[in-house]
């Protein structure tokens, strides 16, 4: 195989994209070659997995295009890149290369009906605010609403909407519009099914460059801020509340230890467990009835346009990433799903030394974050055994391998990557361990 040309694809891009739009600056090229990775202790202890030659920064989809054309043609590996908030180093450049940063690329081309087409760097609140303009709203959004659309598809899967809607693969993408080194410098426009196979695949088959998905009607939501004196009530309406027609946008709760690492807010009286509703206003009172009837009491009802975004980022691996800050390089986390969350809640807190868990109201199940003082990666991994024995599903965060499809993307990349240019060292063949489909 050629060796990369560095020099000429830089001169490129600078063609392209102007002497800004790429960068050979080493402090530029090493926040590039990072995302939230250091969450995981397992991976921490392998970081640097890789730095960038050269970063580029298109504005457009079409930039995009010309960018990962112009790698091919100079054998550069692409590793795309949307906000670096991934926890698992799906963005890490792995084998160097170019990191194509697409988070300039930020143009919402509009709402149409219930859909709305945008760039693959489009922050999701910008996204939630377009669509609210036209009295509509996504029908899902992560945790962290500042992340790009192009990043949530590649490396996201689910969050606030979650309860009504599923996972991001379910129906969320209308279409897409990729480039791939097969598409011949050219936007490759996918929909409906054929659109899915680019979902959750950290850009290995193919990068994401605009990206139309479902709006539904506008609600008038709440947050609702309740507290139980222990995580057992919050655990016994979980469930009943996540069941609420219209469904809630989020259910999360926490126990008292978690609670008390999030930011002050009055909403969260000290020892005691914290659970949270993104609610719609119709059902507030019999929200509360439940609350209430199950012994717990409600803190605070509050509205306007930043409550939801306000409770998504307490919701998933947040609640976690407060706990860590609040003692470093104490614990980590596993991604954990199902009934037993609840049920069998005192057994999958025993399964790692100092184990906490962060809950949400699923689609089908509650899932959730579990915690635990890290030891080692085998201890890590002896647990993940003991909780599919519980029945609990489980998926790996401190590793970067496609997890989800794995087969159908091999297969897909044979045909758009044949040389194995795209974000090369994530699609790994031999992967057998947990799937991202174990907490759907």
């Amino acid at each position: 195989m050629t060796e990369p040309d560095y020099a000429a694809l830089e001169n490129d891009l600078k063609e392209l994209l102007g002497p800004r739009g790429v960068s050979r600056d080493s402090r530029q090229r090493e926040k590039a070659s990072v995302d939230g990775a250091r969450m995981s202790p397992i991976i921490a202890e392998l970081l640097p997995l890789g730095i960038a030659d050269l970063v580029a920064f298109p504005t457009t989809a079409e930039e995009i295009t010309g960018v990962v054309a112009a790698a091919v043609r100079h054998r550069v590996p692409v590793t795309p890149r949307g906000k670096g908030t991934g926890n698992y180093g799906q963005a890490i450049p792995m084998s160097g290369g170019l990191v194509l940063d697409m988070s300039r690329a930020r143009t919402v081309i509009g709402v149409s009906g219930d859909t709305i087409t945008a760039d693959a760097g489009v922050p999701i609140t910008a996204l939630e605010q377009a669509a609210r303009a036209a009295g509509r709203q996504l029908w899902m959004y992560p945790s962290t609403v500042h992340s790009t659309i192009g990043g949530f598809l590649s490396g996201g899967s689910g969050g606030t909407g979650t309860i009504l809607h599923g996972s991001n693969d379910a129906g969320f993408v209308a279409a897409l519009d990729v480039v791939t080194p097969e598409s011949d410098g050219e936007l490759l426009h996918v929909e409906g099914d054929e659109a899915q196979g680019f979902v959750h695949n950290y850009g290995t088959a193919g990068i994401i460059a605009r990206a139309t998905v479902r709006l539904e009607p506008a609600q008038d939501w709440r947050g609702l801020y309740a507290s139980f004196a222990d995580f057992a009530g919050s655990l016994s309406v979980l469930r009943k509340l996540g069941r609420l027609q219209p469904a809630p946008r989020l259910v999360s709760a926490d126990t008292p230890h978690i609670t008390a690492q999030l930011p002050p807010d009055d909403a969260f009286p000290a020892g005691r467990s914290s659970l949270r509703m993104i609610v719609d206003a119709s059902i507030v009172a019999e929200a509360t009835a439940i609350i209430e009837g199950a012994g717990g009491r409600i803190e605070d009802v509050r509205e306007g346009p930043s409550v939801s975004a306000a409770l998504s980022v307490l919701s998933y691996n947040h609640p976690i990433e407060w706990l860590q800050k609040s003692e470093p390089g104490v614990y980590f986390h596993v991604e954990v799903s199902g009934d037993a969350l609840v049920e069998r809640i005192d057994e999958v807190h025993a399964v790692y030394p100092g184990g906490l868990l962060h809950i949400e109201a699923g689609h089908t199940v509650p899932i959730g974050m579990l915690a635990g003082i890290y030891e080692s990666p085998e201890a890590v991994y002896a647990g993940i055994e003991k909780l599919g024995e519980l029945g609990v599903g489980v998926h790996n965060p401190h590793q970067w391998n496609v997890d989800f499809r794995l087969q159908e993307t091999l297969e897909l990349a044979q045909t758009t990557d044949p040389q194995g240019l795209l974000n090369p060292g994530k699609l790994n063949p031999e992967y057998a361990g947990p799937t991202k489909g174990a907490i759907r």
